[in-house]
């Protein structure tokens, strides 16, 4: 089974000077390591530091997974120059292009999650202690289905992808907060 960790908890600090970051988040499914929003440290070497606590390096990263293309959740992104990426238009290789074919690594699956933003996804991960979704920003933190998001393109939407996310997860990992237990 597929393993989380949290290399950083998501933050969004209205008062000025605003500040935010996404949840940066490393799963280990084998031997490949998919980072999950590399968001937008103000120390990008903070990054690197984290990956090496959880005994990862920049190199060992496989796959970089955006959530969606914001700029607090797709910052450090240069950080990962050999990883393949999956946003919602498919996989980047430099500068080469494909469609999406499928399943990312056996414990792992991918949903789209429009709402927020246009280009939202989630990452659904298997592991021996349920079913984690890594959604972005469908959730900023715990908050019920129908909280209004100042930033979303479409409210409807993004309410349909929180319901899609809460049937699918027994925990969330949302975009600028801790984990949450889905409650049934």
């Amino acid at each position: 089974m597929a393993e989380v960790t949290v290399l950083l908890q998501g933050y969004y600090l209205p008062d000025p000077p605003v500040r935010a970051c996404a949840s940066i988040v490393l799963v280990r499914d084998g031997a490949l390591k998919i980072l999950v929003d590399p968001g937008a440290l103000p120390e990008p070497g903070a990054l690197a530091s984290r990956l090496a606590e959880a005994g990862v390096s920049v190199d060992d990263v496989g796959v970089v997974f955006l959530t969606h293309t914001h700029v607090d959740h797709c910052r450090s992104l240069g950080l990962f120059p050999t990883a393949r990426v999956l946003d919602a238009w498919g996989w980047w290789e430099g500068d080469t292009w494909c469609a999406y074919d499928g399943q990312l690594s056996p414990d792992t699956e991918v949903i789209e999650t429009p709402g927020h933003s246009d280009d939202g996804l989630t990452l659904l991960v298997q592991t021996a202690q349920g079913r984690i979704a890594i959604c972005g920003d469908v959730f900023f933190a715990e908050m019920p289905v129908e909280t209004r998001d100042l930033f979303a393109v479409n409210q409807t939407r993004l309410a349909a992808s929180r319901r899609a996310v809460l049937a699918a997860a027994d925990f969330v990992i949302p975009g600028h907060g801790p984990m949450f237990a889905v409650s049934r």
